[in-house]
């Protein structure tokens, strides 16, 4: 494997898209590298007809789907192979994003995103790769303890099962959470490559009310240091500052494989033009 360089945040970037942004794709697609990731979600308004179609629009635009698999969501082991085996009929199935997902009570027999790992099922429709979630500034409703844990314990059943793997993180307004939780990752000995979690340009008040959401730092010092103000929540907000930080933190020998993957909170379309021009500025 070759050595990371501070200009590999800046290619091989990921993003995502829900099932009803089908059109957004399209609009997205002159302005995206062929072969871009682009992760599909698993959200309670979704069924499986819409996951499926927007996985299959994916690969037919010449990129790369990363469907999600939502463990607490699942009701039980038919359900997980019926969602498997349609990915696999649009040849979606090679990479997957394994997470437990929001629900507080699990549907069925999957409590998080190990026990789907450990199940053995994901080879068997064709998964080569599984992201994994992880959270450098914590999460609202799991000790921090729990999270370590979690996280050793999802990297280990990958390499039990023989899968390739990866870190895909909560989002962020602050790269220097971010950059501290990397070290530790790498002192636990977990190498896995890792994809830090953007925020796509977007409205300030929308930006905001995610953080809340999923218990993301949002103080004044942090917003500040991502472009806006709080006593200005008129317009939309890009991540400009936020990546130039994350370029100027990064230790490649320190931190190992970083890459971006943002959160589309904009519009796919948006996000990906901005991409697009980010990268030629």
């Amino acid at each position: 494997m070759t050595t990371p360089t501070r200009t590999d945040l800046l290619t091989d970037f990921s993003l995502e898209m829900t099932g009803k942004d089908v059109d957004d794709l399209q609009a997205a697609v002159p302005v995206l590298p062929s072969g871009t990731r682009v992760n599909v979600t698993f959200l309670g308004n979704e069924d499986l007809a819409m996951r499926t179609t927007a996985a299959r629009a994916v690969r037919m635009a010449g990129l790369s789907p990363v469907p999600h698999i939502s463990a607490r969501r699942l009701h039980d082991r038919g359900e997980l192979d019926t969602y498997l085996a349609a990915l696999r009929d649009v040849d979606a199935t090679s990479a997957v994003f394994c997470v437990g997902g929001d629900p507080a009570t699990p549907a069925g027999p999957y409590p998080d995103s190990e026990a789907v790992i450990r199940t053995g099922v994901l080879a068997e429709y064709g998964v080569r790769h599984v992201s994994i979630a992880g959270y450098p500034e914590g999460h609202p409703d799991i000790s921090g303890d729990v999270l370590w844990n979690a996280l050793r314990a999802k990297a280990a059943a990958l390499a039990e099962q023989g899968l390739e793997g990866s870190i895909i993180t909560q989002f962020t307004f602050d790269e220097e959470p971010v950059l501290r939780w990397i070290e530790q990752v790498r002192d636990a000995g977990i190498h896995l490559p890792i994809r830090v979690g953007i925020p796509g340009p977007a409205g300030v008040k929308r930006l905001l009310g995610f953080a809340r959401r999923f218990g993301i730092g949002a103080n004044a010092m942090i917003v500040k240091k991502y472009g806006f103000s709080l006593a200005n929540l008129i317009g939309t907000a890009g991540p400009d500052r936020l990546i130039a930080a994350l370029f100027d933190g990064y230790d490649p020998a320190r931190h190992g494989e970083v890459r971006l993957h943002f959160y589309t909170f904009g519009g796919l379309h948006a996000t990906a033009q901005w991409i697009h021009d980010f990268r030629d500025r």
